[in-house]
């Protein structure tokens, strides 16, 4: 067993939670989660609102306390090690949280002298992040638009080089542009060697992470590389198109076989209950219905599942989604 604020050396985790439980009154907000992130891989926790995201993010940069189980950062327990462990993370919340008053330069530099270093000492590992905003380091914060609040936000959260980065939906509210640019600067900051843990609310940032957690109600329902957890969709899936959106959804929902039926964009995502039948087959016999029910019109193509598809289905059927 480590000292207090000594780093086990043993450890090939960079994270390692286990049993970790948290309640808020009558709110369950972590049920018992087990999991761990590998040193140097970006891990990412894919979960609607209150699925207990910031929750777990808050306990593992030692903000609040678990109710029950373990978790350890870095080889350093969240709660005996606190203060050994808060000059090594780096947290950047889901609200911008940075000084609003307090212009770009001014935020950088007093989270740098929290941390007890300085800007110009540490201006080449946040550089290629704050040249995009440097123009402006004399605008206020609270002036700043989305895409440049979320750079600055991300520079004081690196700015005393931690060796583990936490972000919690650091994307919300940001435009496409500026996500896509977000989650390039991520992919650099892995290529260096840290490591990353990221929450997002949207299921297509899933591919860009290493493996990814799906959390729903304070319980983690399966974790893996994105790829392998959709590959794992043990029923045959179907992308259909067709006009009268509306009225090709209530058909589907009718069908004998039907698991379930959701607005997928501009398709639906069918699901049969026919485990082990040919997908190819599965089509024919739903086009033909369709037809049969006057959606002549409509396109049924077997189709991979992805990271939204597998959700949907380990979160359960809702009432209204299939028959």
């Amino acid at each position: 067993m480590s000292v207090a604020g000594e780093r086990d050396p043993s450890t090939e985790n960079a994270v390692a939670v286990d049993g970790v439980a948290k309640r808020f009154g009558k709110v369950q907000a972590l049920d018992g989660i087990s999991f761990t992130v590998a040193l140097g891989e970006i891990f990412g926790f894919i979960g609607p609102d209150g699925a207990g995201k910031t929750t777990l993010f808050r306990i593992l940069t030692t903000l609040i306390l678990p109710d029950a189980g373990t978790a350890r950062v870095l080889g350093l327990d969240v709660v005996r090690d606190l203060w050994a462990l808060r000059t090594r993370v780096g947290y950047m919340p889901g609200r911008f949280s940075l000084y609003p008053d307090l212009s770009v330069e001014e935020n950088l530099a007093f989270f740098a002298s929290v941390f007890g270093t300085t800007l110009k000492a540490q201006y080449d590992l946040i550089a290629p992040i704050y040249r995009q905003i440097e123009e402006f380091r004399e605008r206020r914060a609270g002036a700043l638009s989305g895409g440049m609040k979320q750079k600055l936000a991300l520079c004081c959260a690196l700015v005393h080089r931690p060796e583990i980065l936490f972000l919690d939906e650091p994307t919300t509210g940001v435009d496409a542009v500026s996500r896509r640019e977000f989650w390039d600067l991520l992919g650099e900051l892995r290529a260096g060697g840290l490591t990353i843990v990221v929450s997002t609310p949207y299921m297509e940032e899933a591919g860009r992470c290493d493996r990814v957690a799906l959390i729903a109600s304070g319980r983690i329902l399966d974790v893996d590389a994105p790829g392998a957890i959709g590959g794992r969709y043990p029923l045959p899936l179907l992308a259909v198109r067709g006009s009268r959106r509306f009225e090709l959804i209530q058909a589907l929902r009718k069908h004998p076989h039907a698991r379930s039926v959701y607005p997928f964009g501009d398709e639906l995502h069918y699901t049969d209950d026919r485990e082990g039948a040919g997908a190819d087959e599965v089509a024919s016999d739903i086009a033909a219905w369709l037809t049969a029910e006057g959606f002549a019109d409509a396109r049924v193509e077997p189709m991979r599942a992805g990271i939204e598809d597998s959700f949907m289905a380990l979160m359960g059927t809702p009432e209204g989604a299939a028959a």
